[in-house]
């Protein structure tokens, strides 16, 4: 199988995701900002992760521009974010971004990090006025992410775990 992993990694953690799908795989990991679609004609299977921003996962629009470097061939998609799975959260990040030609793509969550000292000045500033909405509600009217938002604070918080690949890495040993 000719493989490449592509990611699109704003603070570090599908960086470090996509690295370890690397020394599992053998496959080269590119960040898809740096790619272009004319290099990628020769593989047959994409790994494809990015963080997710405002329901949004990063470097889908690069797939959805590109159909024709990867329609026939075997797509995977795994995505980052910094609250704990939650399956409910996870059917509407996936209905929201796996749409029009990336539907049933299958999709992977991986849990990433949270640094409010590394975030640039927009996302700091966002993250606080949610933090201070959130703050509002009653603990038990939160919604799984909205807790893991209080718990974290302002300290620096690493959840990225190997073991959040073992789901995709099955899903990659199958036949296509």
């Amino acid at each position: 199988m000719n493989g490449i992993i592509l990611y699109q990694s704003k603070y570090g953690a599908t960086k470090k995701y996509a690295d370890w799908l690397s020394e599992a795989t053998g496959f080269p990991a590119q960040d898809i900002r740096r790619t272009k679609a004319s290099d990628l004609r020769g593989y047959d299977l994409f790994l494809v992760g990015g963080g997710i921003y405002a329901s949004g996962i990063a470097g889908l629009s690069f797939l959805k521009k590109n159909p024709d470097i990867w329609k026939g061939k075997r797509v995977l998609v795994f995505c980052v974010g910094a609250s704990p799975y939650d399956e409910n959260a996870f059917a509407q990040i996936v209905r929201r971004n796996l749409t029009g030609d990336l539907t049933g793509l299958p999709c992977f969550y991986c849990r990433g990090a949270y640094d409010m000292a590394r975030m640039h000045v927009v996302d700091r500033t966002l993250c606080g006025l949610l933090r201070k909405a959130v703050q509002k509600k009653a603990p038990e009217e939160c919604e799984p992410w909205e807790q893991a938002l209080l718990a974290a604070g302002d300290s620096p918080c690493d959840w990225t775990d190997k073991a959040y690949l073992q789901p995709l890495l099955a899903q990659l040993s199958q036949p296509g």
